[in-house]
């Protein structure tokens, strides 16, 4: 009897009093800066001739995808595969950079290069995406401080320390357990330290998603600045090296910086990560068949390639629902505190799914939703979608200029 008088009451309230939540959420998810700090469409960008003003094809970021989501900030990844392109990291990382440059060429009307928090604010008054750039694995610059400081002058905002390859001057994540890898006992060499303050001087974000444990606290030791995490999740609730522990989430807090949550079934979710993890026999040995059909066929395979083979094997695993990436977000905020997290879908980047319900950028104003379903105020739901990472840039800026400045 419940449920009928349920369904007639809904069926007699006004339309706005029905829709009253979504409307809530959808003028809160308008109203704030949507700041996204790792998307991979770069790839798509370079290695398919993709164009943001197409459909999306199976990608997750397009211009009317991230019209829909009032997204309004995306730094796009540039990311070089270690082994696909060794000995060409520069070459691929100046290719990557001018592949963003390209789009924001083609389609001065919808995008604009940014460079700092007023760009960015720019850039949305002009309801135009702000497009910016990190690079995502420390070998980009072949040890050399000088590659790093040309990076910068052609845009790249922040940098992560190391992808899931150990370098000789950071230690990854990705590699702590394989046999013969080599790790720096104290987490970052001297050179290592030296680009982090040399990162604070330039007014760079230093990124420490990826890096291992050590190199983290090392990171977080060195740095005159505010880090950002720019795709992590909460270690706590799924347990993958990728993500962050507890104690680190309160050093990020400590030291003022932001931890932008990953989207990444496999980071996100403990049952999806298991499931992921006992069919990677099959596809590591499809991958390495992949790689062998390609070059015996005299062609390149690319990231994109790869990505589709593994997206098949990903598809046999149920997603997680939102309900779990909405958990992280909340776990980080407990935690760290509300002003130290954000968002780092890591659209495009992935081989596996998305949680239930994220499908593209249009998706974005759900995570506004959820949030505010779990009491969230408006306020702190602004600061999660973007103006935490604000905070951050201004702050690493500001420590740039007090450097140069000889003033710390």
């Amino acid at each position: 009897m419940k449920t009928v008088c349920a369904v007639v009451l809904a069926t007699t309230l006004p339309l706005a009093a029905q829709n009253g939540n979504r409307k809530t959420a959808e003028e809160v998810h308008q109203s704030a800066i949507v700041i996204d700090t790792h998307a991979d469409t770069t790839q798509r960008l370079l290695d398919e001739n993709y164009d943001l003003a197409d459909p999306l094809n199976g990608g997750n970021l397009n211009f009317d995808s991230a019209q829909k989501g009032n997204l309004g900030a995306e730094f796009f990844s540039i990311w070089v595969e270690p082994e696909l392109y060794k000995g060409h990291y520069a070459r691929r990382t100046l290719e990557l950079i001018d592949a963003v440059y390209q789009q924001a060429a083609r389609h001065p009307d919808r995008m604009r290069m940014a460079f700092s928090p007023a760009d960015i604010e720019a850039a949305h008054r002009e309801h135009k995406l702000a497009s910016l750039m990190g690079i995502e694995g420390g070998h980009s610059i072949d040890d050399s401080l000088g590659l790093l400081r040309d990076y910068y002058r052609l845009g790249v905002r922040y940098m992560t320390l190391t992808w899931s390859n150990s370098l000789d001057w950071a230690n990854s994540s990705g590699d702590e357990a394989k046999p013969g890898v080599p790790h720096n006992p104290d987490g970052l060499t001297d050179f290592g330290r030296q680009v982090v303050l040399e990162m604070n001087r330039l007014g760079m974000m230093v990124d420490i998603s990826h890096v291992a444990d050590d190199t983290f606290w090392a990171a977080i030791k060195t740095t005159k600045a505010p880090v950002i995490a720019s795709h992590s999740s909460a270690r706590a609730i799924c347990n993958a090296p990728r993500n962050m522990t507890d104690d680190m989430l309160r050093a990020v807090a400590k030291n003022g910086g932001v931890v932008q949550v990953n989207y990444y079934s496999a980071f996100i979710s403990q049952a999806y990560r298991d499931a992921s993890i006992a069919q990677q026999p099959e596809v590591e040995k499809a991958t390495e068949e992949l790689k062998v059909k390609f070059k015996a066929e005299g062609k390149q395979v690319t990231y994109g390639d790869i990505e589709k083979l593994q997206r098949q094997y990903a598809d046999r695993i149920p997603r997680p629902p939102l309900s779990a990436l909405i958990d992280h977000i909340d776990h980080i905020a407990k935690v760290a505190g509300v002003d130290h997290v954000g968002l780092g879908s890591d659209f495009d980047g992935v081989s596996g799914q998305l949680p239930e319900g994220i499908d593209s950028a249009a998706d974005l104003p759900k995570i506004t939703e959820a949030l505010l379903a779990r009491g969230y105020s408006p306020e702190d739901c602004r600061k999660i979608l973007g103006g935490n990472l604000l905070r951050v840039f201004s702050e690493v800026e500001r420590v740039s200029r007090e450097m140069q400045a000889g003033r710390l």
